[in-house]
């Protein structure tokens, strides 16, 4: 294990030394002589695409944890968090290079909209007009089509508040804009927090009626990007029901119980433990990548409520998520095949990063039983969602 020592200046008046040690396995031991270091953030240039400049921030808390930021996709890059001895080790999945987001990535830590996950055939009607969105998932749209917010280059407006550091990124989605009807004005603010968490705040207005669902499409695997799969990973969800899928992981309009299925996380249980057993469900999605409906209190949707929980016991590192929104979609990692090469140099193959996307439910717009997705003229589109990071047993 290699050492080194870096003065680094942060607020005014305020020095803290800081040793870095890396190790064989690429973890990072941070050792500060300052318990609360000033948080900071940067920026750099990480090349073009037709749209222009892509830039990368980087934030840092006061604790040491590190988020990179693009504003290409408004992509949440790297997330450096420390295990229960201290080390650092990036935690979600991704490239280490642009041109793999801009051609090859499935949806890496990018915010997805105007709407997220599957709405049936691309189409839908609202108000008595026909919409027809690009097929990108056949055969439905996902994701919001073929270039959704994910595939361009937003606005970002680094801040500090106090003891966070943060981005407030804009991107106006024009009216038709993949088929979607009104001009969207669209904020997403992310701010680290002083305790290790990442905070996204999404606001949207428009000037037609619309639908919208946005939501962040990390994947995360707590032992360290790259270190295999997640089938150990402990994960509990705060959803005693569940949107069952056609084969083409359409919500059937069901809303079922997931007592007595594999579909039940309402305890600790391993990711791995049933992904593969014989149940209708698994089998359609080639593991889990389905909607959880939330067991919360407030039905407005407003207030922040507890939606999951996921333990590495290796390295003692918990993810929680708390959400306004009415639904979580987990997803395994089924597709990862072996061809995508990760930032850390290793290969991604299934399994070996899962995402929890908070969102309202998949083809909403074409199943009035569900919550609505619909946006109106003078209304404010507004939700949030919390990574919040810690360790446990």
């Amino acid at each position: 294990m290699s050492s080194v020592r870096i003065r680094r200046i942060g607020l005014p008046g305020r020095i803290a030394a800081i040793t870095l040690c890396v190790t064989a396995t690429g973890l990072v031991h941070v050792n500060s002589s300052s318990a609360h270091a000033s948080p900071k953030i940067t920026e750099e240039a990480w090349g073009s695409t037709a749209e222009g400049q892509v830039d990368r921030y980087t934030l840092t808390n006061g604790k040491g944890m590190r988020v990179r930021i693009l504003t290409y996709g408004g992509i949440l890059q790297t997330i450096e968090v420390p295990d229960r001895r201290g080390r650092l080790a990036n935690v979600t999945l991704g490239f280490d290079n642009l041109t793999d987001y801009v051609e090859r990535s499935p949806y890496f830590g990018c915010i997805t909209g105007r709407y997220a996950n599957r709405i049936a055939n691309g189409q839908f009607t609202l108000n008595g007009d026909p919409y027809t969105l690009p097929i990108n998932n056949p055969p439905n749209s996902l994701h919001g089509g073929t270039i959704g917010f994910d595939k361009h280059i937003w606005t970002a407006a680094p801040f500090t508040r106090g003891s966070e550091v943060g981005l407030v990124m804009t991107f106006t989605s024009p009216d038709g804009d993949q088929g979607y009807p009104g001009t969207l004005n669209t904020q997403v603010t992310y701010t680290l927090t002083r305790d290790n968490g990442i905070r996204m705040d999404y606001k949207a207005t428009t000037d037609k009626p619309t639908v919208v669902n946005l939501t962040n499409h990390a994947y995360f695997n707590l032992a360290g990007e790259g270190t295999g799969t997640i089938d150990d990973h402990l994960l509990t969800l705060n959803a005693s029901r569940y949107t069952p899928v056609d084969p083409t992981l359409i919500p059937t309009g069901a809303i079922d119980p997931v007592a007595g299925t594999p579909m039940d996380f309402t305890k600790p249980t391993a990711i791995g433990a049933r992904n593969r057993v014989n149940f209708e469900q698994l089998v359609i999605g080639r593991g889990y990548d389905h909607n959880w409906v939330l067991d919360r209190r407030d039905n407005t949707f407003r207030k922040l409520e507890f939606a999951a929980r996921v333990l590495e016991k290796g390295s003692g590192r918990v993810l929680s998520i708390y959400t306004t929104e009415p639904g979580i979609q987990f997803y395994a990692g089924n597709f990862l095949d072996g061809t995508l090469i990760g930032t850390s140099g290793r290969m991604y193959r299934q399994g070996d990063g899962f995402a929890l996307e908070t969102q309202h439910y998949p083809d909403s717009p074409n199943q009035p039983q569900f919550p609505s997705t619909v946006l109106n003229p003078g209304q404010t589109y507004q939700t949030t969602t919390i990574y919040q990071f810690s360790t446990g047993r």
